[in-house]
């Protein structure tokens, strides 16, 4: 594809028949049934946080990360950490309320509400005994608001698949919904889950589910019997007793448990129980022989107030059918009784099958008891890799509309008011985000990409781009403004063949358009788009360099006054006018950026890869603020709530106030 220049005027379709004419080359052409004026917009807030929380990815439904937020610090120490213990060294830290810790690989945003933190992480921090830091696992980490302290944990131990469903370390990459006392998330298991915020702190085992088994250990057989500790722990349990192999198990695991204990059998289940010391209940234990193991649990009680309280669970895996590929990471969003999902359905792990691809890519359930509402499977069989973008919502022109970016690169819109036809969404848009001519290959080269970042509203236009995994590398980018009013589908161009330029081609995986076969891209004079960002010639020198390239990214826009900040993987962050496409200036990094931007009044703040987080001045000039490293990568957004800075890098979060204020 050649470089070239894209500028839109405010509400116009954009025409890519022009790229043949070089570098230089600017395209603007008006939509011939173009509507005048800006699309209505209302989004709601969430009912029950307080006014200054951030409840969600992105601070609201329309995901736009901007804040009024007061005495948030533009200069800070974050202090160090003892080399023994790991213990945060407050006295070395300036302008840093609290920091606490998280695993050792960290993706899932801080979502704050109602005095509590929540982030995703892994158990690199090990905060269960029953977990030791040595083992795997995604969790869902809740800090107390005010001082850090660590309050519970809900824990997903990893698919035996491996990484194709579960990749190894990654933890749970997905940002929470909170809202009153309850808070919903998607693990890294494939499992929608619907937690009590207050955990068992309020001494109360909340429902549905209750009586939630919790494994302490397993005991493997082993094939060389002077190893094998199976064989003596089955034969006790068998006589009714708990060999030294199981006690010490159980103790290892946080629950000591006393000499005369009585097992009631039953095939291969084993029920015991005892009240420890100090507890006000009575503890409930079962052993299950599970094939080739002995497995220990525990019931949770309203005495484990270091574990998650699970309201219910919805598995995608199993229930519809879904096969993630690597992991499950959407932001979920809600409003009223909706929760909105998208399912991270995709390839298997040669990345050329999809092993579902009439599963949901996106759907709507009921966010009080996780019953499934509608579903869509409109990708289907042409998901790119995997689809990990999240959802936005917002009440455009008086029709509720939830924006999912699709798997493979388009981006669909549906009707969301809780009906549906038959169980499934009411389809109101599609955009393709891709060039047609764009193609998708294995191993980087690709210059078609899907949705990772979440589509953002605006003034009543939405606006997204185009990323890929970063394993899979860097490359072409693209990002789109969208007037969200038409319907159908409202890409910037159709695919023909040229024998038939009457109907086009349906929509296909790897390429839309394949000019040897004959087949050519037209303007689609239903196209919804405003403008098209992808490269533009700074100094006009006729060459498009790599300071004016838009690349594959993983974030998300942030607009204020019609400036748009947009952070690319190869580390570029990039100012153009929100309304017109128009490019101001971009900034190297000169690490990746996973992430997002913040604004917070007329400051930007950006976070990269070596752990750097740059503040730039609101303005089409550039005007880099400052400039602070944080101890350790950022693969996270910062976020502000109740006039405080967070900031998740890979190992522990910070929580920054200005101490001179």
């Amino acid at each position: 594809m050649n470089c070239m220049r894209w500028i839109a005027a405010p509400l116009t379709a954009i025409t890519l028949a022009t790229l043949a004419a070089g570098p230089r080359a600017v395209a603007v052409e008006k939509a011939p049934t173009a509507r005048a004026g800006l699309p209505t917009m209302k989004v709601p807030a969430p009912i029950d946080v307080r006014p200054g929380d951030w409840p969600m990815w992105g601070g609201s439904t329309a995901r736009n990360n901007v804040t009024t937020a007061k005495g948030i610090p533009t200069e800070w120490e974050a202090g160090g950490f003892d080399n023994k213990t790991g213990a945060w060294q407050k006295e070395q830290a300036q302008n840093v309320k609290w920091c606490s810790r998280l695993g050792s690989q960290s993706y899932g945003n801080p979502v704050v509400a109602n005095g509590k933190v929540f982030v995703g992480s892994n158990n690199g921090a090990g905060y269960l005994k029953r977990y030791p830091a040595s083992i795997d696992l995604g969790v869902l980490l809740c800090f107390d608001e005010a001082d850090g302290r660590f309050l519970w944990q809900h824990s997903n131990e990893k698919l035996p698949t491996g990484r194709v469903h579960d990749w190894p370390l990654q933890g749970v990459c997905a940002s929470s919904f909170a809202e009153g006392s309850r808070v919903w998330y998607v693990t890294n298991r494939g499992e929608v889950v619907c937690l009590d915020a207050n955990g068992f702190h309020d001494g109360v085992d909340n429902g549905p589910v209750v009586k939630q088994p919790a494994k302490l250990f397993e005991v493997m057989k082993l094939e060389d019997p002077t190893k094998d500790k199976f064989a003596d722990a089955l034969a006790g349990l068998k006589e009714g007793k708990l060999n030294p192999t199981l006690r010490a198990a159980f103790a290892d695991a946080g629950l000591p448990v006393p000499d005369a204990v009585k097992l009631a059998a039953e095939k291969t289940i084993f029920k015991f129980d005892f009240k420890p010391a100090g507890a006000k209940h009575t503890r409930e234990v079962v052993i299950k022989i599970e094939g080739p193991k002995i497995v220990g649990y525990k019931i949770l009680d309203p005495d484990d107030t270091d574990e998650a309280d699970v309201i219910w669970s919805l598995n995608m895996m199993s229930d519809l059918g879904i096969s993630q590929h690597n992991m499950c990471a959407c932001s979920v969003t809600a409003v009223g009784d909706l929760l909105f999902v998208n399912t991270s359905n995709g390839v298997d792990e040669g990345h050329i099958n999809l092993p579902a691809p009439h599963a949901p890519s996106f759907v709507c359930l009921d966010k009080n008891t996780g019953k499934v509402l509608w579903t869509d499977s409109s990708p289907g069989e042409n998901v790119l890799h995997g689809q990990w973008s999240s959802p936005s919502y917002a009440v455009l022109d008086g029709e509720p509309q939830v924006l999912f970016g699709g798997g493979d690169g388009w981006l669909y819109s549906f009707l969301a008011d809780g009906t549906s036809d038959n169980g499934h969404a009411k389809h109101l848009w599609k955009f393709d985000c891709n060039p047609k001519e764009s193609k998708y290959v294995l191993g980087g080269r690709a210059d078609r990409n899907h949705i990772i970042g979440t589509p953002v509203i605006y003034k009543g236009l939405v606006y997204v781009g185009v990323g890929e995994d970063p394993e899979h590398g860097e490359g072409v980018g693209h990002l789109w403004c969208i007037d969200p009013r038409r319907r159908g589908d409202v890409s910037s161009e159709l695919a023909f063949n040229l024998k038939d330029l009457t109907h086009p081609i349906p929509h296909r995986r790897n390429q839309a358009v394949i000019k040897e076969q004959g087949e050519v891209a037209r303007p689609n004079p239903n196209s919804a788009a405003v403008w098209h960002y992808a490269t533009f010639d700074a100094n006009k020198d006729g060459n498009i360099e790599f300071e004016e390239t838009m690349h594959r990214t993983c974030g998300t826009v942030a607009i204020k006054n019609d400036l748009l900040f947009v952070a690319d993987f190869s580390g570029l962050v990039h100012c153009v006018n929100a309304m017109t496409g128009e490019p101001y200036w971009t900034h190297d990094m000169l690490a990746a950026c996973w992430g997002s931007p913040l604004i917070i009044n007329d400051l930007v703040y950006i976070g990269d890869e070596d752990g750097d987080i740059a503040i730039f001045a609101l303005s089409d000039k550039k005007n880099l603020v400052a400039e602070h490293n944080i101890g350790s990568s950022v693969y996270t957004t910062p976020v502000v709530a109740n006039d405080t800075l967070f900031i998740a890098d890979k190992d522990h979060v910070f929580a920054m106030q200005d101490s001179s204020k």
